[in-house]
Parts: structure tokens; sequence; C-alpha cells
């Protein structure tokens, strides 16, 4: 009886994988409908193709901007740079995770971190509890203690006052180098251990406030030191005194703080945040006006009203002319057609890219992308990284949506912010109006 019960029970399971899809290949079922979210304070770009380069006579005759036909796939932008109350929110988290780990080590680790994952089951390493608030008022003498070593020094302290200090603010984080990998992949030795492929990092995250003093000789420029990154009247602001590494981490940080919400509801990760590679910031900043020195289009920094439609230094330097004096909000002025603001003028932006002055006669015309991991010891010229869009200082020639220049990577200048984007999944928005013939509904 057993063997007849068990033989019926191996028919029964066999019959039911046979019906399911009558055999026929359907993919793996019950899987969760998905659509892609436009993401907060981004704006969507399509994918297309555009002449990069210079649209205007190359005033240096640098040769660095040849003309050349790219195409690329949708993705997302920023639609400001990143505003110095947005750049708080991860030096907040940053100081807030140091915390946490001071207090889990020297108060109570249970009440700080999570001990067990979302089955019951314990963890090594514990997380951070985030919904345990903090109490900075000093209320309590063991919290206090405990935090102590995040303040300043007495003897350091202006006044007395009791202020963090800034220079252990060191944000640890990872990435994988998928370029390395794809090319270290074909050596059987590493496809063993993927760790190999796992770059840890740290860097101090604080913005350098100092590059307001530092980048102009003979200028009284102590006030934007003193208040510019921290005081409320300048939240809405591009946050500036950020080197590239800086940014890099932002973008990663970014991501996890995405993909920790994500996955809290059981839903599927997004794409990375990340810089603009060069292609992508100038295609954006063209604003689908291929062949147009400026955003706006051209070719004069003015519109018809004589009014200027950027943030630069006009004429032989009256700073004012334009409605500026250095940075401006970061929403000012018109946007382009593409609703970004600030793409020309206000501060010039990061990309992902290392500069080489012929990279565009050897990099791929398709999402074109030239990238260099420069390490410390490296001489300097392998450390520049592509700016783009020009700033409050510069002159027009800089706004240019077609000029390139470039900073050192682990500079922090007082004229040069950053945006993020991510990538789009899927082709297009515009697949969904499009019929099997590929012909538009």
């Amino acid at each position: 009886m057993k063997k007849v019960v068990f033989f019926g029970l191996i028919v029964a399971l066999f019959a039911s994988c046979g019906n399911n899809g009558n055999g026929y290949l359907t993919g793996v079922k019950d899987r969760k409908n998905w659509f892609q979210e436009d993401p907060y304070g981004m704006v969507y770009i399509p994918m297309g193709s555009y002449n990069m380069g210079g649209s205007d006579q190359d005033v240096p005759w640098a040769q660095t901007q040849q003309t050349k036909t790219v195409s690329l796939p949708a993705y997302y932008m920023d639609q400001t740079e990143i505003t110095n109350n947005e750049y708080r929110q991860f030096v907040n988290y940053v100081r807030d995770s140091i915390a946490y780990k001071l207090l889990a080590a020297n108060v109570d680790e249970e009440e700080y971190s999570i001990m067990q994952d979302e089955n019951g089951l314990d963890i090594e390493e514990p997380t951070i509890n985030w919904k345990k608030k903090i109490k900075w008022d000093g209320s309590d003498e063991e919290i206090r203690d405990a935090l102590e070593e995040m303040y300043l020094p007495e003897n350091e302290r202006f006044y007395r006052r009791k202020e963090i200090d800034t220079r252990k603010l060191i944000f640890k984080y990872y990435y994988i180098n998928l370029k390395e990998a794809a090319r270290k992949s074909t050596r059987p030795k590493y496809i063993k251990d993927r760790s190999q492929l796992i770059v840890p990092d740290e860097i101090n995250v604080y913005p350098d406030t100092l590059a307001w003093v530092h980048d102009f000789s003979y200028a009284y420029n102590e006030p934007m030191t003193n208040m510019y990154f921290w005081h409320p009247g300048y939240d809405d602001y591009p946050v500036v005194g950020v080197n590239w590494k800086q940014a890099t981490a932002f973008c990663i940080w970014r991501t996890q703080f995405r993909n920790d919400y994500l996955h809290s509801k059981d839903q599927p990760f997004e794409q990375n945040y990340r810089l603009p590679t060069e292609s992508e910031w100038e295609y954006a900043a063209r604003g689908g006006l291929d062949l147009s020195p400026y955003p706006w289009g051209g070719p004069y920094i003015r519109n018809s009203n004589g009014c200027f439609l950027g943030n630069y230094k006009p004429m032989r330097g009256n700073y004012i002319d334009d409605g500026g004096f250095q940075t401006v909000k970061a929403y000012e002025y018109n946007p382009n057609n593409y609703g970004l603001y600030c793409m020309a003028g206000n501060v010039a932006e990061w990309t992902s890219n290392a500069f080489d002055e012929s990279a565009y006669t050897f990099t791929h015309d398709q999402n074109t992308d030239y990238t260099y991991d420069a390490k410390t010891e490296d001489h300097y010229t392998k450390k520049r990284k592509v700016i783009r869009g020009g700033s409050w200082k510069d002159i027009g020639f800089y706004l240019q949506t077609g000029t390139r220049t470039y900073e050192y990577q682990d500079t922090a200048k007082s004229y040069i912010g950053f945006r993020c984007v991510i990538s789009y999944i899927g082709r297009d928005k515009n697949d969904d109006t499009r019929t099997k013939s590929g012909d538009l509904k």
C-alpha cells in the first residue's frame, strides 16, 4: 500500500509539472509587475543621437572637442545641481551612523542596533536601528559621554562652542569596477573569488568650506566660508567645495539609501545613481537643440529683452549684471527644453569621465565613456576629471554646451558642484505607445 501511495504521488507531481504551461516555454510565472517610477527631483532624458562637440568657434584653439556623432540610451538627470540641503542629508547620515555605532559600543548594543534579520535569525554584523532617536541635546549623561569624541576637543573650540569635529565624518563605502571585472573574468583565478573585485574606500564627506578663501587671492570671501554650507539662507544654493571623489561617494550613498528602502518594501532594486558621463551631460544640456551653442539655443547669452540667461562673468567682470554675484539658487533662470536648470553657469559640474585631450578620437560613439581610476600615488595628470557647464566666475565661452575642461579629482573648488543621473530601465518610455511592427500607435 505504501508503494502504491508513493508511486501515485510521483505520478501526480510529474503530471502537475507537465501541465504547467502545457509543456510550452512560458518563462518564470508569478513575477511581480513593475514599472519605472520617475525618481523624485529628476527629469527624463529620452534616448537619441546628437553631434557632440563644439558648436561655435574654439576660442583657445585647444582642439579637445572635435565634433562627433554620439548615441545615448534614455536616463534621468537631477533637475537642479545638488543643493547644500540635499548634500547635508548625506553629511548628517554619516554623522548619525558614527554616533549610533558609538552608542551601541558604549551604551546599549541591542537598543541602537538590529541584532536579527527579518526572519528573527541572529546576524553576524548588527545593523543600525534608525528608529531609535539620538538625544543630541546632552540631557542624557551616558549618551553625552559616549558621543564626546565626535566633538572638537576643548582646546580647539571657538568661544567654547561645542561643535562636531567635521574631520571625523568619514564615509566607508564599496564599489565594483565592472570594466575591471569584465577584463579579469577571462582569467580563471579571478572567477573563484569575487571579493577581489569589490573595492573598499573611505573619504571625509564634509565640503571644503575654505575653498571660498583659497580659490581667490586678495578677495574678501570669508562671509561665504562662514555661512554658505550650513546656514538655512543658502539651503537652495548648489553645494560647492566637494571634490570628485566626494561627489562619487554621494552617488554610492544615494543608491544604497534608495535601495535599502526598496528592500524594506520587497521591491526590486533600481539602477545606480552616478555622475553623468560627459556625453550624457552635453546631450542633456542641449535639450534637443543639437547644433545650438547654449542650453537655451543661441548664439547669444541675452534674450531679446537684453536679460542674461545664465549666471557667469559678463563683459569685463560686472558680476552683478546677470542678477548674481557668486552662486545663485539652483533653480534660477529658465530651464532648457528638458526641464533642467542652470546647465550653463552658476557652478560647473563634475562628470564621471577622466580628461584626455584626444578622448573624442578613440572613444566609442555609443554611450561614449572614458574612465581612469586614479590612485593617490598617480601623476597629477592622471587625476584630471572632466567638468562641464562653466560657473559664476567664468566667461561665456565656458557656458557653451560643447566646451570641456577639467579639474583634479582630489581638488575642491568654490565654483564646482554636481548633479546625478540614473539609467532608465528599458529602451524608452515610448515603448508602451508602439505596435509590434515598431510603428507609433
